[in-house]
């Protein structure tokens, strides 16, 4: 990031190629695409169908399963069928873990992404008596990788589809440990090995994540990977995410804390927000998040004041009724302020406006100008009629409010 960027509103995403997820698009060019992972047992064929479409109706982009055997692979199989005949083609991203070739090569069939943990897929048995590794070891180890690796890489090329390279903080590899610590760098280079594995078989349908449960030890493992891998060539899309995040308001103020900071740094490309609650809660989430950058509009951008002695009406309860009346419109900003003192000033950039103008009057505003006033009890039908004489109202659709109210 330049110093001039450093100080501009606008977000300078960092430059990635495009990697195709199923017909979902992952890079620079691209919306940022919002992604969450359903909790029901993979092997249970409706449940995992009915917990997919409730995460697409909920404007989930992509969804991912996990695939802890073959039985599961091959349920995959079964779940993407059911959901094509149900006119579904969410893009499906199977999960695999602890030794994990035999597992990726079944279930890259029936999905359009795999995801690879580099601190699992070639997993020994950590040795407790161990206190340090050779280089002979370390380098005899990652031959063993490259070898076990190259087949997924090989079919993935093939068919033309995408690879993540998920590394994360809790489940490095022994000998990654005992070289690097439990530090960021140990994630990167965790990472970095398989990168390289896959650049030298001349794939790059990859996308990389470095989560954590911690929100500083994510921000420095994703800092210092986009920051690798520029320095090698390698521009890979990202995947945002702070693991393990939690529930309730301190799940998603954690989430945000990560995932928000590195999106203004310009670094991300797709994200999840990781709760420990119904999946679908998630995406409200995530769209928030983009919302508030400015990087996403999905929803109303609501500006209103904290309120104090000058406020001239129930500016909670006013706000509550005027969101309930237009939550499901999209593109807009509208305003609702306490008073004339700084209303017209601090809602400026807004589409339009609902300020006190004195006691049981509302002033409505449409960008900057005062378009006329009205008693209070009128106040929100008379906001909701003004958006339809400019042509901008539209009717909820069931979708939408899923989102919404999620």
């Amino acid at each position: 990031m330049t110093a001039s960027q450093r100080y501009d509103t606008k977000i300078h995403r960092r430059v990635t190629r495009t990697v195709m997820v199923g017909d979902v698009p992952i890079g620079s060019e691209h919306p940022i695409a919002v992604q969450s992972m359903i909790n029901e047992d993979t092997l249970d064929i409706d449940g995992s169908v009915a917990g997919i479409r409730r995460l697409v109706d909920a404007g989930c982009e992509i969804v991912r399963v996990t695939t802890p055997s073959i039985g599961h692979a091959k349920a995959m199989g079964k779940i993407r069928s059911a959901l094509r005949a149900q006119g579904c083609n969410v893009p499906l991203v199977a999960d695999v873990h602890h030794n994990g070739t035999r597992i990726a090569l079944e279930v890259a069939k029936h999905v359009d992404k795999v995801r690879i943990n580099p601190g699992l897929f070639v997993f020994d048995k950590p040795d407790p008596d161990r206190q340090e590794f050779s280089q002979d070891e370390f380098d005899a180890i990652g031959d063993r990788i490259k070898e076990t690796f190259a087949p997924l890489v090989k079919v993935l090329k093939e068919q033309n589809k995408a690879l993540r390279i998920g590394v994360n903080h809790g489940s490095l590899a022994e000998r990654m440990l005992f070289t690097y610590g439990d530090t960021p760098q140990g994630m990167v280079e965790s990472a970095m090995e398989f990168v390289r594995i896959c650049d030298s078989l001349d794939f790059h349908n990859i996308v990389i994540s470095m989560k954590a449960s911690r929100a500083p030890v994510m921000l420095a493992a994703y800092r210092l990977m986009a920051d690798t891998m520029d320095r090698e060539g390698f521009n890979y899309p990202l995947h945002l995410g702070v693991t393990e995040a939690g529930d309730g308001d301190y799940g998603r103020i954690k989430s945000t804390a990560g995932i928000a900071t590195l999106l203004a740094e310009g670094l991300g490309d797709t994200l999840r927000v990781s709760l420990t609650e119904a999946p679908e809660k998630e995406i409200p989430v995530c769209f928030s998040i983009l919302q508030a950058l400015g990087i996403r509009k999905t929803m109303v951008e609501y500006v209103a004041c904290p309120s104090c002695g000058r406020t001239l009406f129930n500016l909670e309860e006013v706000l509550h009724q005027v969101r309930n009346a237009t939550w499901h419109l999209t593109g807009l900003d509208i305003a609702v302020m306490g008073c004339i003192v700084n209303g017209p000033g601090e809602m400026a950039d807004a589409d339009y406006g609902y300020v006190g103008k004195g006691p049981g009057v509302i002033a409505l505003y449409r960008n900057r100008d005062e378009i006329r006033k009205v008693p209070e009890s009128e106040g929100v039908e008379a906001l909701v009629q003004l958006i339809k004489d400019d042509g901008r109202w539209v009717e909820p659709d069931d979708v939408v409010k899923v989102l919404k109210r999620s």
